[in-house]
């Protein structure tokens, strides 16, 4: 077994594995890894193809994160917090290759989809795992998280008949956000994106009109009362969202899904939007919003998320599939522009 620091690793053997680490800004390594045989309740997962986030696995990876931040407190694959070294992740696909003395046997050779980070081969509870449906392939699986946003962030924004609403980008999540609101019988979905190839994408999806940020601004002189109802800021950059408070009218709503992390931006409070009684609010997946929990739960969600992600095209929204040994040029792809990839699969062999 060998691993090293630009990303060289061996094969696997039947007690280790190779793991990703996040090394510091713009390091990324492979080292092996033991893996432990699975307990009595515990089941041994060989990945078959994890997803890279483009949004916070990006903030890692340049060092924009704050560090003292637990990495994700709803699961338990990634305790701790954001300092480096570390492993991350959380769209990892792989099949069950060992079973407990106490776990079912129809775990057995399953292929499940796992909140985990970038590694070759884990140990699970079962509990933790979501099993794949029989007709949506590992690479769809990996796409899981970024349709449980998607529709996370449709049912925060609430979309009603005939409203105009605006998505502010057309990263992975602004492109399922589309394809969910196309369903919609809105009265204009506009997409606002800088890269014309995901333009392109977008009006695939579903979006009525796609426009570059230098058009934006026709969005909130159209339509009687002027401006859009709804707008959605999920391009990831903090100046953004001044474009989105300018695209609403009186009385609109503006989501915020993206995470900024430590990047910051001057945002124009002092013009319209006191007097428009404009609504801004976050949006984040790991929780549900407190008013829709009477009778929606994760699990609900998750099937929902499962429903949607059946129409998502995953052949032409995944542009890279690198092996994981070479994950550090993943990264390097990633981080060279929008323009360069949409979405990265790591595979496994």
């Amino acid at each position: 077994m060998t691993g090293s620091a630009d990303g060289q690793s061996g094969v696997d053997s039947p007690t280790n594995g190779r793991a990703l680490y996040f090394a510091g800004p713009e390091a990324v390594r492979i080292e092996p890894e033991a893996v432990p045989d699975p307990g009595p309740e515990e089941v041994l997962v060989e990945t078959r193809v994890s997803a890279v986030s483009s949004g916070t696995e990006l903030l890692i990876y340049r060092g924009e994160i704050p560090r003292n931040l637990p990495a994700d407190e709803t699961i338990d694959a990634l305790a701790g917090d954001l300092t480096y070294p570390l492993k991350y992740g959380y769209a990892t696909v792989g099949e069950v290759a060992v079973v407990g003395t106490n776990v079912d046997d129809d775990w057995q050779g399953r292929t499940v989809f796992a909140f985990n980070p970038h590694e070759s081969r884990f140990v699970a509870d079962p509990t933790t795992l979501v099993p794949v449906p029989d007709d949506v392939s590992p690479a769809t699986a990996a796409l899981l998280p970024t349709a449980e946003t998607a529709t996370t962030l449709v049912m925060d924004g609430r979309p009603r008949i005939g409203e105009r609403v605006v998505v502010f980008g057309a990263g992975m999540v602004g492109l399922v956000t589309t394809s969910i609101l196309a369903e919609f019988p809105l009265a204009r979905l506009t997409v606002v994106e800088p890269v014309p190839h995901r333009r392109e994408m977008a009006a695939t999806l579903g979006a009525d009109e796609t426009l570059a940020p230098d058009q934006a601004t026709r969005v909130a002189e159209r339509g009687d009362p002027p401006g859009a109802d709804l707008a959605y800021e999920l391009s990831g950059q903090p100046a953004t969202l001044d474009d989105a408070i300018d695209a609403v009218g009186y009385d609109g709503r503006v989501v915020v899904g993206s995470w900024y992390g430590r990047k910051r931006a001057e945002t124009d409070f002092g013009g319209f939007f006191h007097r428009n009684r404009i609504d801004i609010s976050s949006s984040q997946v790991s929780t549900l919003a407190p008013d829709l929990r009477g009778r929606w739960t994760k699990e609900r969600r998750m099937g929902t998320a499962w429903e949607r992600l059946r129409d998502v095209p995953t052949d032409r929204l995944v542009t890279h599939r690198v092996p994981f040994e070479d994950a550090a040029e993943a990264y390097r792809l990633l981080d060279g522009g929008p323009e360069n990839a949409l979405q990265v699969l790591l595979t496994y062999e």
